[in-house]
This record gives C-alpha cells, sequence and structure tokens, in this order.
C-alpha cells in the first residue's frame, strides 16, 4: 500500500459543505480534507481527473471524493459522472452518501429485516411496506432498497400524489424499481392504507407525527414500524427515539436513535475502510445496504 496521506475531496451542490461528514472523515482517521461547494453536474469531470492525475496511480487510490447535498438524484447523476472520468490505472475511491440518505436508509431498511426474522420468514420478499414522507430523500432511497429486496413499494405523499409519481418515474430509469404510488392527506385516508402495511416507514419532516395511535390501531396487518425522527413528537405514535422493538397495537417500532446508530456505523467503517483500501473502491445505496444488514445481524 502507498504511504502517501489519504486525500478526502467533498463536493457538495450546496453552498456549504456538510459538518456532520467533514466531523465522520475526521474521525475515521481522514487528516486533509478539501471542501469544494456549489459543484454542478458539469463540473464533476474536472474536478475528479484533477484529483486522480495530480497523484502517481498508486498514490491516487488514497484519493476519495466525496459526493454530499441534499438531493440524491443529482447526487447518483454526480456519482455517475465522477465513475465515467476514471480509468486504470488512475482510479480514486467515490462514496455518495447526499445529506446521509443512502446511510439512513439503508441502516433503516436492514432493522426492518431483523425485526421481520421470526415474523415473516421471506422477510421482505412479497410484503406490503409503505412510505411516509416519500418525497423527502431518505423516504425515497428505503424505497428502493426495499423494493430492490423483493418488497411491493407505495411511496406515500401528504399533499398530492404527483409529488410521489415522479420520483416513482425518476427510481424506476434509474434503478428498474416498481414503486406504487399513493396520498393520505389526514388520517381517515391514512385508516383506509394501512390495513394492508405489513411494514410502515416514516420519513418526514421533523417533529411531525405522521401515524397517529387511531392510524396504528387500523394497521391490523403490521408487523414492523420505523421512524427516522428523532424530534418530538415521533413520526409513529409511541415509538420513541431509542425504541428497539417496542410493542405497538399490532408489530413492534423502531426509533430514530436506533436507526441512527447504526447509520453512523455504516458511514464509519465505509469511511474507514476506503481510507485503509490499497484499491479504489466506489460505495453507494447497494453497499451501504450491505454493510448495515452485516452489522445489524
Amino acid at each position: 500500500m502507498s504511504d502517501a496521506e489519504p486525500i478526502f475531496h467533498m463536493i457538495t451542490p450546496l453552498k456549504h459543505t456538510s459538518p456532520f461528514d467533514v466531523n465522520m472523515a475526521v474521525d475515521a482517521g481522514f487528516h486533509v480534507i478539501s471542501a469544494n461547494v456549489e459543484v454542478g453536474l458539469k463540473d464533476v469531470v474536472g474536478l475528479t481527473q484533477d484529483a486522480m492525475f495530480s497523484r502517481s496511480p498508486d498514490d491516487a487510490k488514497r484519493t476519495v471524493l466525496f459526493i454530499g447535498g441534499k438531493d440524491a438524484s443529482l447526487a447518483l447523476d454526480q456519482m455517475k459522472a465522477a465513475g465515467g472520468a476514471l480509468f486504470p490505472p488512475f482510479e480514486i475511491s467515490i462514496f455518495a452518501d447526499p445529506a446521509g440518505s443512502f446511510t439512513t436508509a439503508a441502516a433503516m431498511i436492514a432493522l426492518v429485516e431483523k425485526h421481520l426474522v421470526g415474523k415473516r420468514p421471506e422477510g421482505l420478499k412479497g410484503a406490503k411496506v409503505q412510505i411516509y414522507g416519500a418525497t423527502g430523500i431518505v423516504g425515497g432511497i428505503a424505497a428502493v432498497i426495499a423494493a430492490q429486496q423483493g418488497a411491493e413499494v407505495t411511496l406515500v405523499s401528504h399533499r398530492v400524489i404527483e409529488d410521489v409519481e415522479v420520483k416513482a418515474i425518476d427510481f424506476k430509469k434509474r434503478f428498474g424499481v416498481i414503486l406504487d404510488c399513493a396520498v393520505a392527506t389526514d388520517d381517515a385516508e391514512k385508516k383506509a392504507l394501512v390495513p394492508q402495511a405489513d411494514v410502515i416507514l416514516t420519513a418526514a419532516s421533523a417533529g411531525v407525527e405522521v401515524i397517529s395511535r387511531e392510524v396504528l390501531e387500523a394497521a391490523t396487518s403490521l408487523l414492523v414500524a420505523a421512524d427516522i425522527n428523532a424530534v418530538p413528537p415521533a413520526g409513529v405514535a409511541g415509538v420513541g427515539a431509542n425504541d428497539d422493538g417496542i410493542a405497538l397495537p399490532h408489530g413492534v417500532g423502531v426509533g430514530a436513535l436506533v436507526i441512527g446508530q447504526l447509520k453512523y456505523q455504516v458511514q464509519h467503517q465505509i469511511l474507514k475502510r476506503i481510507r485503509n483500501s490499497d484499491v479504489a473502491l466506489k460505495v453507494g445505496v447497494l453497499e451501504a445496504y450491505e454493510l448495515a444488514r452485516t452489522l445489524s445481524a
């Protein structure tokens, strides 16, 4: 392995890079961090080439491009552009995790699978999964992962169905997954939807109760509900942030900090692996999910 200093190049389309991701990189052992802000898709190839051609082939493998932001589709496009600029022997590692969404969604689905053990032998395959707050970045990626595992996923909008239909079309093109769409603007409409759900995921804005106790009581087929909202009130009534399998009227609940703890472990381990690898790595949604499954077992 080269003894060159690992360099962590962060790119984001936003005005500021994420302090969260900077801290994570430092805690994983990176000492040299470069922050590139307001990076558009057209800028990615040039930045990638600058990072890879400025070091010898061996040292290039000690170079990382981290793709952040708050737009999953743009991050995926940027990751594709960066990957397309690489060729042997000038290859660098690429890791995309916009707003922590890839690692958070991976942790969420891995924990759902953990709690399905013993309740549903086939796991997510064929399970009916409803995602509330599906227009958000985490909910959308969680939908993709669940669908890739064979779940029948419904994206639920709290405004108009067109909001989630756009996302379903995009993810079908990108990942080949089929996502159903629905709208539920109030508890009455949610109560009409949830009886069919084996799994309910809430990924809405912080401090918003999405699934009330009354709605939970109507979810007669529910096995697992998971929530990523750590700000009271919880997204799912009765599910505290530190709950890991708390009993609900039907099924069990998993709270935001339990998901967050696994998300942290996933991101930390990915960063350490990249830093210590003697080959260039490419880490996206699938790789984050596979690691989350391993760590949650």
